[in-house]
């Protein structure tokens, strides 16, 4: 009867420690999967938001275009210098190229090099060593007579 008694409770043990495992599991799927999922719809939601007049876009079909007029869902764009114009969705932008403001680590690197006289050591690493032409020259296979 004993004996009984602790292998229910031993039940109850590991009953709490399979719910426990898949509270953590969901917990982990959150982090990893559903959070950064829902930044990445944000982000893109901004970025739809914040289309103005004269951006570059690119369509999620892989149309490149300069925005001509925004509208509340849709915008129009022109795609070539033969001025055809486009009017798409809002949602089928999937980038906008042409930004008007750099980011931070761009403005400090175009700063960086305006003065090319103050090389740091960090830019030297980043420079390009000399161009080796890796691609030897054909030779000729055929048997000479």
């Amino acid at each position: 009867m004993f004996l009984n008694v602790l292998s229910s409770a031993g039940g109850a043990a590991s009953g709490f420690s399979s719910i426990f495992f898949l509270i953590i599991l969901f917990v982990v799927f959150y982090f990893f999967m559903i959070r950064p999922e829902n930044k990445r719809k944000k982000a893109a939601e901004q970025m739809r938001n914040n289309l103005k007049k004269g951006d570059t876009v690119t369509t999620i079909g892989g149309i490149v275009g300069k925005v001509i007029a925004v509208s509340e869902n849709t915008l129009v764009i022109e795609t070539s210098e033969d001025r055809v114009r486009m009017e798409l969705t809002k949602w089928a932008i999937s980038t906008v190229n042409g930004q008007t403001e750099l980011p931070k680590e761009k403005k400090e690197k175009d700063k960086k090099q305006e003065n090319p006289a103050e090389v740091t050591s960090s830019q030297k690493d980043e420079l390009p060593e000399d161009v080796v032409d890796e691609i030897p020259a054909p030779e000729d296979d055929e048997p000479k007579d």
